[in-house]
Formats: C-alpha cells, structure tokens, sequence
C-alpha cells in the first residue's frame, strides 16, 4: 500500500488536489472523480485493511482501519470514507441526545452518584474506575460529569503525568499503586497503568519485553485488587475516525481548548491502524471475567456520559444511606465583637462594579 499510494511518489500539485478531495469529503460535497475514482481503485481493492474496515457489520461508522500513506496516514482513510459517504454505504453519526432529556436525565443520574458516594463513605468501600479510549473521544467530559456533585475528599481523579527519571526505574504499576483508594475513597483514573498497552506500545516508549511482560502481569495486579475488596470498573470510549478528526478541528480552532491538542494526539490520526491494533490485543488479554472492559459509543457525547454513568450506577450494589437531620443552631448575641477599619485590610478591586459601569455607559449610548 505504501509503495502504491506514498506521497512520496506523486507530485506536489496531486497531493495538494487529495487535500482539497479531503476537505470537500470532510464537508459532504462530491469529490472531483479523477481523484476519486483514483483512490477508489488503489484504495478499495480486495484485501486492502481500510476497504474491509469500511465494510462494517450494519453498515456502520468506520472504527478502525485508516491506511498510512508513506509516514502520512489519514488522508486516504478519509477519501474513501467520503466516497463511501456519498454512495450511502456509511452511517452518518447518530444524532445528538436531545438536549432538554439530556440535562434531566443527567441531573437525575448525578443524584444517584450523591448516593453512591455516600454509601462508598458508609461502607468503607473502594471504588476504581478507569477511563480508556481514543483521544478526544470524550473521556475527560464524561469524569467531569461523574465529579460534578461529588465531594472532592471522597471522589478524586488521578491523571498522572509523564512519569519521572525515578519511577521509570520503579515496578511499572508502582506509580498507579500510589493513587488507589483508601476505605470510604472513589478515584477516578484519566488514562491508567493501560498507557503501556495503548500510547506506549505504540508510540515505541516501551520495550517489546516491557510491553509483554505487562500484558502477563496486568490480570493479575487487577485479580489483587479486586481480591482485596476494591470494586474496580474499566470503560473504554470509542470514537469513530471522522468525529476524532472534526474534534482535534474544533480544538484547533478553538484558544480556550487548543491545549488539549498535543502532539501525541496528532500522532494519532497517522497512527489509527496503530491504535486500533493495539486496542486489540489489550482486550484479548485483559477484558476477563473479573474485570471486564464496557465500551462505550462516543460520537455522541451526550449518549455516551449518560450511557456510562446509567451502566456504572447498575454495577454496583448500592443503597441510599439515611442520613441524622441537619439544623442550624440559633446565632448566639454578640458578645462585643468589633470589626477593624476596612482601609486597614486589602480588598481585591471592585472590577464587576468598572463593567457595570461601562454596560451602562454603552446602554446609554444605544439609547
């Protein structure tokens, strides 16, 4: 496939043709048929990944399979989405959980998470739930529902960074070990001891010995855990490769969350097949009986919150703890207390009065 269809062998003018195919596909506009009809036969011929990835069960959304052209990757995974798209042959994203049954019911289920908290508290249990998945497949909003209303003592998120010189010499677990839960504790992890299956494995951050001996030794670090009475839930996010694409667009374009695009994110739309691998292989040795992966379909990222926490709550046994009534106690009289001059203490300034000011000022002027 490389060698067929490596940018490496066609001019600048084709590839900057393919880019603009790509951005009309991305879009739903036709595609030029030079181009396309080009890559349809280099791309869609018997035996090639992406033409039988295209082909999922039910018609589905591509999940997997994007071809690498050269060091490239995406863009030709993308044609012949588009192509296919035209055709009718790919599902189209499902549509978006309306927004009003949305918020009622993600209220709703984020009261049930108050109750399991305290029950965690009441019974000393502790709770592990780990966050798997594609970037940008919505991970980090799903814990910040999850965290919302919850107490930050009880429930917490552990989103470890690149570890140091020193824990690269530690037991590889070691570091996570760190972060499980005391009695009465939720935590919460944002990517855990599985980057040595996913960003490691492929990005070559580990050995092949490394990388192999984790895969031996994870069941049995998890089979502890949950010997040792922690209640220990794993949810990988799946994302489909056009809505990972139009999502690192949005944060391309957006300042406020550019800086959740890195360049391992980048890395990830030339390295699909990569991932997709990888995820592979991670199931068929950890997704036990013990302790499952539940996946969970995220192009929809209101589905997908509410679909995790709905299955998250039904997992676990829990009970609303009756709590002793609260009253506040009548305010006792003064007993002479005097309040120092407030010049003699440093206010920060006023600057909600300063725009008071100038939307009057601006209303004034309208009139």
């Amino acid at each position: 496939m490389e060698g067929a269809i490596g940018p490496g062998r066609r001019g600048r003018a084709e590839l900057i043709s393919r880019e603009a195919d790509r951005y009309r596909q991305c879009r739903g506009l036709p595609v030029p048929s030079p181009i396309a009809a080009s890559y349809r036969r280099s791309v869609d011929r018997p035996g090639n990944p992406a033409a039988e990835a295209a082909r999922t069960p039910g018609g589905g959304t591509v999940r997997s399979g994007a071809v690498t052209c050269g060091g490239g990757g995406s863009p030709v995974a993308w044609m012949l989405i588009g192509i296919r798209r035209a055709e009718g042959t790919v599902a189209a994203a499902p549509d978006r959980l309306p927004q009003k049954v949305y918020e009622q019911e993600l209220l709703r289920l984020q009261g049930e998470l108050v109750k399991l908290q305290e029950w965690v508290r009441a019974e000393s249990a502790r709770l592990v739930v780990v966050f798997e998945g594609r970037d940008a497949a919505g991970k980090g909003g799903a814990i910040k529902r999850v965290t919302e209303y919850l107490n930050p003592r009880v429930a917490r998120i552990a989103a470890l960074p690149v570890p140091t010189e020193r824990q690269r010499g530690q037991w590889y677990f070691q570091r996570y070990v760190e972060q499980l839960p005391a009695a009465g504790e939720i935590v919460l992890f944002d990517r855990s001891w599985y980057n040595r299956a996913g960003v490691e494995r492929v990005m070559g951050f580990c050995t092949d010995e490394e990388y192999q001996q984790f895969l031996h030794q994870c069941p049995t670090f998890e089979r502890m855990l949950i010997e040792a009475g922690i209640l220990l839930r794993k949810y990988w996010f799946s994302v489909s490769l056009e809505e990972q694409e139009r999502r690192f667009r949005s944060r391309l374009e957006d300042p406020m969350r550019r800086w959740k695009l890195s360049p391992m994110d980048t890395e990830s739309i030339t390295r699909w097949e990569d991932y997709s691998r990888a995820k592979d292989e991670m199931f068929a040795h950890t997704d036990l009986p013990g302790s499952p992966w539940n996946v969970v379909e995220s192009d929809d990222k209101r589905r997908s919150r509410i679909n995790m926490i709905a299955h998250l709550l039904s997992s676990i046994p829990y009970r609303e703890i009756e709590k002793p009534p609260v009253e506040l106690p009548p305010r006792p009289p003064s007993k002479g207390y005097r309040r120092p001059p407030r010049d003699l203490q440093r206010y920060v300034p006023d600057h909600a009065a300063r725009l008071e000011q100038a939307d009057g000022a601006d209303g004034r002027t309208a009139r």
